[in-house]
């Protein structure tokens, strides 16, 4: 009985290590490349690492953050939460329902292939170009990996499991509650993890037309006032809050599908 829970351990163990290694050694093997790749790097359009690190501290002062970062976080929480509502709804209504499913999918397609960006000047003419624009930009481009996912996460559910909860009378708020929606919870927050890295993207390009803050917005003015470096520094917060938005998610994704990650180990120990 020691030797497998000491084999156990070791995987346990070895799984930490490798982590670490992606979370720590592979981003300071990158930065120490670029450090060396641009040390004596005299294009105005390619300072050196060291610059921008200096020109850090200096551009994005408390005051900065308050002005464009904070904006741009609530306009991506604003979007992503709407599209978030509006995917795992809709998508729990398609997926439920084979004839809305048929209805709808050729109308889903042809939505899906229109590039969110080019939808930006017709946005404005309805929203505006205010903080609703922006979000509605975003919400646009994140609702359709959910919405997806969701659709083929409801689809997915385990007919005999389904067959057993109307044997025992579990219908309506209850059955899409326990059986439904947390049978599709993995698909589900697949597509959430897909739409987060869409509405970053999506904030920034919402900023560069007819703002006033934001990092898209400020990244903007860097780079038509010349000012390379600090506009390099803003591309280091955009990847900077990325991984701080992934890191967040990925703790509340092993909080909520903890249920699922338990059923995938034992899975993966048993013989």
């Amino acid at each position: 009985m020691g030797v497998p829970s000491g084999r156990a351990a070791s995987r346990a163990w070895g799984q930490v290590l490798l982590r670490l290694v992606f979370v720590v050694a592979l981003p300071a093997v990158l930065v120490t490349v670029w450090w060396v790749a641009s040390a004596g790097s005299t294009d105005v359009y390619w300072p050196p690492l060291r610059r921008i690190l200096e020109a850090f501290p200096e551009v994005w002062t408390a005051d900065r953050l308050r002005g464009d970062v904070l904006p741009s976080v609530l306009r991506l929480g604003g979007g992503y939460a709407l599209a978030a509502v509006l995917g795992v709804v809709l998508g729990t209504v398609i997926g439920s329902h084979r004839r809305v499913r048929a209805a709808c999918e050729p109308v889903l397609e042809f939505l899906r292939a229109v590039p969110p960006p080019v939808l930006v000047p017709v946005i404005m003419l309805f929203a505006g170009i205010g903080d609703t624009m922006k979000v509605t930009v975003i919400a646009s481009g994140c609702v359709w990996p959910i919405l997806l996912n969701t659709v083929e996460g409801v689809r997915a559910v385990d007919p005999v499991m389904a067959e057993t909860a109307r044997s025992y009378g579990i219908t309506g708020t209850a059955r899409l509650r326990h059986l439904v929606l947390r049978s599709a919870s993995p698909q589900i927050f697949a597509g959430l993890r897909q739409a987060l890295s869409i509405g970053i993207i999506l904030m920034v390009i919402s900023e560069m037309f007819a703002a006033s803050n934001g990092i898209g917005f400020t990244i903007v003015q860097f780079q038509r006032s010349f000012a390379i470096p600090d506009m390099w520094t803003g591309i280091l917060v955009l990847g900077l809050l990325g991984f701080l938005l992934s890191v967040v998610f990925r703790l509340v994704e092993r909080r909520v599908l903890g249920w699922y990650h338990g059923l995938r180990a034992s899975a993966r120990r048993s013989p």
